[in-house]
């Protein structure tokens, strides 16, 4: 690393030094929050699309993202984070522009919808860049062995900006429509690209040879099927809350989503040493057990009340899967390859959420909107017993 970029220092001292550099993160998942509870709603019910058209484009973002993941890697591994961090922030910005000329052409409803794709899928350029930079960023700063923080509070910045975006969104949109959200959008990915550019950037001088980018992706991989199948969780409650509570007469759809968020943010502040303490694989484990449980109560929830428990228990469970399952990862990799591993790793998450919209929407057009839930418990369950496996694998228990 360069001369003086690892901090000796206490850990509040660390803490704050990773939140300096969280804060893109912050930035950029309040944009992507602020359309989590109106683009699907605004798709099935203002433009006439069925749910799997509306998933599916809410999936696209997912889908840019997992295709520009190597990409920043690369850039990280090379340039260091800012680069990426500075490109990431201009394609929030770009995705706002495209969202206000949405809304301006919604009488025209493919028009629309194209539009609305093209916004998700530079959105999810944007996500792509900043997804794991920030925590390169960060890690370069602390040093390695803050990893783990590193990862949790860069999931506190992303969840806690999910939970703030998504009401704010509804609020915008009921007061002025999706073009009051892409000015706001707009403005923020200014702000952040702005502050990225006075920021010093850090870079990891590792000598150790490096390996490519598949070769990486194929280390990380066992870890990361299991972060993706737990990933279905998540991704069940902020695609298709909405659609549900509306099937089923409910209202403050949005209230189940900054529910799991709060609970997320909770389980990694109040649990941030399980990680330490008894390993990422078990701490993983523990985690995917509980969000199945979670899930099992959103399954029978009847009334809005309970969704509301379900909801939070399984905030709780997925809040240490990410950085639990991602420490064991990219303990694999040489120093050299750090970026690559945390980008290769966010791939599964990407690719989780970019086939929560057909395979969930599949299964609620199908099926039934009763059926999401089980279903996405039963991927959840699926991680757990990979996670097992590996454990029994490398003898971790």
């Amino acid at each position: 690393m360069e001369a003086g970029s690892s901090i000796k220092s206490t850990s509040s001292s660390v803490v704050l030094t990773i939140a300096g550099f969280v804060k893109f993160t912050f930035m950029g998942y309040f944009t992507i929050g602020l359309s989590l509870g109106v683009l699907p709603v605004f798709i099935h019910n203002q433009l006439g699309y069925s749910a799997m058209v509306a998933g599916v484009v809410i999936s696209l973002q997912y889908l840019s993202t997992f295709l520009f993941r190597g990409y920043a890697g690369n850039i990280i591994d090379k340039k260091g984070p800012k680069p990426a961090v500075i490109t990431g922030m201009i394609g929030f910005t770009l995705s706002g522009l495209f969202l206000c000329a949405a809304f301006l052409l919604k009488e025209h409803r493919e028009i629309c919808l194209l539009l609305l794709a093209l916004t998700r899928l530079i959105t999810g350029f944007g996500e792509g860049l900043i997804g794991a930079s920030p925590i390169n960023w960060a890690i370069n700063a602390v040093g390695e062995e803050n990893t783990a923080k590193a990862i949790s509070y860069n999931g506190v910045a992303s969840y806690g900006a999910l939970a703030v975006g998504a009401p704010i969104g509804i609020l915008l949109d009921n007061s002025y429509g999706l073009a009051g959200m892409g000015v706001v959008v707009f403005i923020i990915g200014l702000i952040g690209y702005l502050y990225a550019k006075r920021k010093e950037g850090l870079r990891n001088e590792s000598t150790e040879p490096g390996k490519s980018f598949l070769s990486v992706l194929k280390t990380v991989a066992p870890y990361g099927i299991g972060l993706m199948l737990g990933g279905l969780g998540f991704g069940a409650i902020s695609t298709f809350i909405t659609l549900y509570y509306a099937y089923l007469n409910w209202t403050n759809a949005v209230l189940c989503l900054s529910v799991f968020s709060v609970f997320f943010i909770l389980g990694r502040l109040i649990f941030a040493g399980a990680i330490d303490n008894y390993g990422g694989l078990k701490t993983g484990i523990t985690c995917l057990a509980v969000e199945s449980v979670g899930l099992m109560i959103l399954w029978f929830a009847h009334m809005p009340e309970i969704a509301l428990i379900g909801a939070g228990i399984t905030g709780l469970g997925f809040s240490l899967v990410f950085p639990a399952l991602g420490v064991e990862a990219v303990k694999l990799v040489p120093g050299s390859n750090k970026g690559a591993a945390l980008g290769a790793y966010g791939l599964f998450m990407d690719i989780s959420l970019g086939l929560t919209g057909p395979l969930i929407g599949g299964v609620a057009s199908h099926f039934g909107m009763l059926y999401l839930f089980p279903f996405s418990m039963g991927m959840v369950l699926l991680g757990f017993i990979l996670c097992l496996a590996i454990g029994w694998r490398i003898k971790s228990f």
